[in-house]
C-alpha cells in the first residue's frame, strides 16, 4: 500500500511538472491593446499559444515605450516593430532580426483638410505636416527626401510639428495634413465630424514609398540558441493562426481584444471597424518576410539623398529560418 501511494505521489507529481513545463515567452506590442494586434491576443484567446506549449505575456506599448529600448533591456523576447525604426536601431548597433511579417501591406498615410488647397504632394512645400517621431517619422522623412522637400521649414520645404499620438493637429488646424493610419487615426478625424468629403489622403502605399509595418522581431542571438528557435517556432506558427483567425472573424477578433483592453479606452465600433482595416493589411501573408518587399524598404529608406535614414544596406536584418519551420 505504501508503495502504491508513493507511485501515485510520484504520477501527481509527474503530472503537475507537465502543467507548468509551458516555455514563458514575452511580446512586446508597438502600441496600446487594439485590433492592429488581435492575431496575438486571439492567439492567447483561443488556446493556440497553449497548445504550443507557450505561456505568452502580451506586453502592451504606449506613447512612452519604445519596443527597441524594451528588448534591448531583456524585457520581451520578440517585439513589434516597424522596419524603418528596425533597420535604423540595427545599424546603429542593436542586432534586431525579422522572423516573421504578418503586415503584407502598409496602412501609413498622410490626411490633409481639402480646405488647405492640397491636391498632391507638389502642395506640401510651405506647408506644416504632422508627424509621428520615435521612430515613426522614417518613412516620412524617406519620402520627403525622394520628393526633393527639405523638412527644415526653410524656403521650398515643409515645417514639421511633432504629432502626438492624437488629431488634435488637424482638428484645431495647427497643420494642413497629419499621420494617421488607415484603421485607427484617420477614423478619429471622421468620427470628431469632418466628413470623408472634406478630407484628402495620401497613402504611401499608393505613393510607392510603403515601407513594412508590425514585423516580429528579435535579437540575433536567440537564433544561435535551438531551444530559443524552437521556441520562436512555436509562436510564429500559434500567431500566424491567430491572425488568420482573426481575418476570417473580425468583430469576435475585436470583441476579444476589447476584453484584454485594461485602460477601458476603446470601444466596440472602433475596434470592429479597426479589425476590418487590419484585416486587409495582414492578408496575403502567411507570415513569412517577402524579399522583395523587404529590398523596396530597404531602397526606400536608403535613398534620402545626402541624410537617408540608413547609410547601407543591411546585412542579416531577416531570417526565413522560424517561418520554414513554422509554416510546414
Amino acid at each position: 500500500m505504501k508503495a502504491k501511494f508513493i507511485t501515485t505521489l510520484a504520477a501527481v507529481s509527474l503530472g503537475a511538472g507537465a502543467a507548468q513545463a509551458a516555455d514563458d515567452l514575452t511580446l512586446q506590442l508597438k502600441w496600446v491593446t487594439q485590433a492592429q494586434f488581435a492575431g496575438y491576443y486571439v492567439a492567447l484567446e483561443q488556446g493556440f499559444y497553449e497548445e504550443e506549449d507557450l505561456d505568452v505575456t502580451i506586453k502592451p506599448g504606449g506613447p512612452d515605450i519604445a519596443p527597441t529600448q524594451v528588448i534591448a533591456g531583456g524585457g520581451a523576447d520578440v517585439t513589434v516593430e516597424w522596419m524603418p525604426a528596425a533597420l535604423a536601431a540595427r545599424e546603429k548597433g542593436l542586432p534586431l532580426v525579422n522572423i516573421a511579417q504578418p503586415f503584407k501591406s502598409s496602412g501609413m498615410m498622410l490626411t490633409c483638410l481639402k480646405e488647405t488647397g492640397i491636391t498632391g504632394p507638389d502642395d506640401f512645400p510651405g506647408r506644416t505636416l504632422g508627424v509621428w517621431f520615435f521612430g515613426n517619422e522614417y518613412p516620412f522623412l524617406s519620402w520627403m527626401s525622394q520628393l526633393g522637400i527639405p523638412t527644415d521649414g526653410s524656403d521650398g520645404g515643409v515645417t514639421v510639428l511633432k504629432q502626438g499620438f492624437n488629431v488634435d493637429p488637424l482638428l484645431q488646424k495647427q497643420a494642413d495634413c497629419i499621420s494617421t493610419m488607415t484603421y485607427n487615426e484617420y477614423w478619429q478625424v471622421i468620427d470628431a465630424g469632418i466628413s470623408a468629403d472634406e478630407l484628402i489622403t495620401f497613402k504611401y502605399e499608393d505613393q510607392g514609398v510603403a515601407t513594412l509595418e508590425d514585423g516580429l522581431y528579435v535579437l540575433e542571438e536567440k537564433l544561435n540558441d535551438p531551444t530559443e528557435v524552437d521556441k520562436l517556432v512555436r509562436f510564429v506558427r500559434a500567431s500566424m493562426k491567430g491572425w488568420k483567425w482573426a481575418e476570417e472573424n473580425p468583430e469576435d477578433a475585436a470583441m476579444i481584444v476589447l476584453e484584454y483592453d485594461e485602460t477601458g479606452a476603446q470601444t466596440e465600433k472602433h475596434q470592429i471597424r479597426m479589425m476590418g482595416e487590419v484585416a486587409k493589411l495582414t492578408a496575403g501573408s502567411n507570415g513569412a518576410l517577402d524579399p522583395a518587399d523587404y529590398e523596396r524598404t530597404v531602397d526606400s529608406l536608403l535613398s534620402g539623398g545626402s541624410d537617408p535614414v540608413i547609410t547601407k544596406a543591411p546585412e542579416g536584418a531577416w531570417t526565413h529560418a522560424i517561418t520554414d519551420e513554422a509554416l510546414q
